[in-house]
């Protein structure tokens, strides 16, 4: 039977038969995938640690008719402090969740994201939001829908005051807004820029103050739910 071997992060999962495992894996080289652990169940099982949410590591795959199979697994992170803090283990699920609903063809800078946004939720002092606000200001760019403009998508008027508007996916004036438009705040719109030029090793040393993160994250997850149909996971 054919093998193949795969870099992947465990999505989640469903228990199947007395000790077998099917799970998602979002993998660097084709994208989704339904894996399956064989008695993985078990109290010895080799691949325990493997099919835990957030592992990231090096799967081996045997190919039986329309199956995976994992066979072996090198971990390269669990990611298991995640554990450890309610609030950033809900946020790393929800980016999580994010990729399991929209996320279905190999991407190598969604898949680096990924890693880096975990890595940062996991390791780092950072405060709440700012990860998944920057994760997805960052899916929304590799999807073509940047709209961190300082001019109205519409007319080209320079911005004095923002409004999102969900129809386009853009900022706009308040000429130009519509009934299905909400308005950014100053602070929102500065979270949302600040968020997108920092990288994730250096999101700890941000202050940002204000509700500006969090009225960033209710446009965010507003658009996300407008341009996709799924709504994301409650942060706490």
């Amino acid at each position: 039977m054919p093998t193949t071997k795969v870099k992947g992060i465990v999505l989640g999962g469903v228990n199947i038969k007395e000790k077998d495992k099917l799970v998602n894996l979002y993998t660097l080289e084709r994208g989704r995938m339904a894996v399956s652990f064989k008695g993985v169940r078990g109290e010895k099982a080799k691949l325990k640690s493997a099919k835990e949410l957030f592992c990231f590591g090096e799967y081996m795959l045997v190919e039986n008719g329309a199956s995976n199979i994992v066979t072996s697994c090198e971990i390269i992170d669990n990611f298991y402090n995640l554990s450890k803090d309610i609030e950033k283990y809900y946020e790393a699920c929800a980016i999580l969740d994010i990729v399991n609903k929209v996320a279905l063809e190999s991407n190598p800078i969604l898949f680096i994201e990924i890693v880096k946004a975990l890595k940062c939720l996991c390791y780092d002092k950072v405060a709440k939001y700012y990860v998944i606000d920057k994760f997805l200001l960052t899916y929304f760019k590799i999807s073509g829908y940047y709209f961190l403009s300082n001019c109205c998508s519409s007319c080209g008027a320079r911005l004095s005051k923002a409004y999102f508007n969900y129809d386009v996916g853009e900022l706009v004036c308040p000429a130009c807004k519509t009934q299905c438009c909400d308005n950014v705040s100053q602070s929102a719109f500065s979270a949302l820029k600040i968020l997108e030029q920092t990288e994730y090793d250096r999101l700890g040393s941000v202050k940002l103050g204000g509700q500006g993160e969090i009225q960033a994250f209710h446009i965010l997850s507003k658009n996300f739910e407008w341009k996709t149909g799924y709504s994301i996971l409650k942060l706490l």
